[in-house]
């Protein structure tokens, strides 16, 4: 039987001072990439003693408790926090700041899995009232390093040779600074691009600067190629199904009076279907090649593919509105008018699983959320009042998912 909506907040919010404590200590000793053992051992830690069976892999340091609900067999649903931190600085001051230098928690995934424990706290306290059973997916290399793929090749999902089904559904919250205070927001479709990494050298053949007529240089043909990938995303793309083509760096030559041999460009492309993403990849292929051969160069591009797409359901974004207005009034939950263009690993697992991601707003309350600095700043702030609110929503998406029987048909 689905429990009342405000004990189940209420109960989140006896538990905010572990929530803070856990999200504080991971704080300060961030972690790159796929291997986090002190993220893992600080998790396996703060569940310690309740009824989860875990499984771990050989590619990285994720971690996947099952909780087996006691009111019989019914589906499964996952809920997924993200471990890694970014290689950047901290400039908050804050008195639990990183402590690894060049490392931040600037993309709140130490909230992430905060809540996702949380969230496993408040579920096994409602073990014997759930049908079915719940997956908290603990990830590492969110960032840029596909670890969500990983774990999925690792059969910790279920799925492919390890004798398990896949879950039925999986949910994901990610914090953004960048909102009001509290606010739950999502989308159907695409709600966050495909990411991919770009390269392109041109090959010319260098030589003095003051005479130019006796080389190929490759430096305005580079610029050319620049140029026209703005013009390509602008005139070749429909507005209706965007990409975004950026060249963020550039090199090329070694003094002022030399031309080079090669100018190396690298950015990146982000696309919101897989349609556009195949096609965007073969386009700047073409243009780049083009160019190259209309000045008697060469060009060669590389294409370093990142995240796929994520799309989300449109049932589990419906679910997930009704949800949010459930535990916390009408005014709760946003329904995104655009995607956002920046990517998440989060849709691997969504590839093969219905469900969505959902963003929680974590401004300070009465701030110029605006204003405030976002994500991957060196002086992104975490209001963690709100951290017991979004354990509460986890908890509740799997525990209302487990009491309607899964999907409704």
């Amino acid at each position: 039987m689905l429990q009342n909506p405000d004990r189940l907040l209420d109960e989140a919010r006896t538990l905010a001072a572990d929530i803070v404590a856990l999200r504080r200590a991971i704080h300060a000793e961030p972690e790159l990439g796929l291997h986090t053992p002190l993220t893992r051992d600080k998790i396996r830690a703060a569940l310690a003693g309740l009824p989860l069976e875990w499984v771990e892999g050989p590619s990285t340091t994720g971690l996947v408790a099952t909780l087996r609900g006691g009111a019989g067999a019914g589906p499964c649903v996952l809920l997924r926090g993200d471990m890694d931190a970014l290689p950047m600085p901290e400039e908050t001051g804050l008195e639990f700041a990183s402590a690894v230098p060049g490392v931040m928690h600037a993309c709140g995934h130490d909230a992430h899995v905060a809540m996702l424990a949380g969230a496993a706290r408040l579920l096994c306290a409602r073990a014997e009232s759930l049908a079915g059973e719940v997956r908290f997916m603990f990830q590492p290399g969110e960032e840029g390093h596909h670890g969500a793929r990983f774990m999925l090749d690792d059969g910790l999902l279920g799925g492919g040779d390890s004798g398990i089904a896949l879950p039925d559904a999986a949910f994901a919250l990610h914090v953004m600074p960048n909102a009001p205070h509290g606010l739950i927001g999502g989308r159907e479709g695409a709600l966050l691009a495909a990411a991919d990494q770009i390269g392109i050298v041109v090959s010319g053949r260098g030589g003095h600067a003051s005479m130019p007529h006796d080389t190929l240089d490759p430096v305005p043909v580079a610029c050319e190629i620049v140029s026209a990938l703005q013009a390509l995303v602008a005139r070749r793309y429909s507005v209706f199904d965007p990409v975004v083509v950026t060249i963020a760096k550039i090199e090329a030559g070694t003094t002022h009076n030399v031309i080079p041999d090669s100018a190396r460009l690298t950015g990146t492309m982000r696309t919101l279907s897989p349609a556009n993403r195949a096609r965007l990849q073969a386009d700047i292929t073409r243009l780049a090649e083009g160019i190259a051969a209309a000045h008697g160069m060469a060009a060669e591009v590389t294409i370093l593919e990142g995240f796929p797409p994520t799309l989300c359901d449109g049932r589990a974004v419906t679910f997930g509105e009704q949800v949010a207005r459930d535990l916390y009034g009408p005014q709760a939950f946003l329904r995104l008018p655009d995607p956002i263009m920046g990517a998440e690993d989060f849709a691997y697992v969504l590839e093969k699983v219905p469900g969505a991601m959902f963003f929680l707003g974590v401004a300070h309350e009465g701030a110029d959320w605006q204003h405030c600095c976002g994500i991957h700043s060196t002086r992104m702030m975490v209001d963690e009042t709100v951290l017991p609110q979004g354990a509460a929503y986890l908890a509740r998406l799997a525990e209302a998912f487990l009491a309607q029987g899964g999907w409704e048909r």
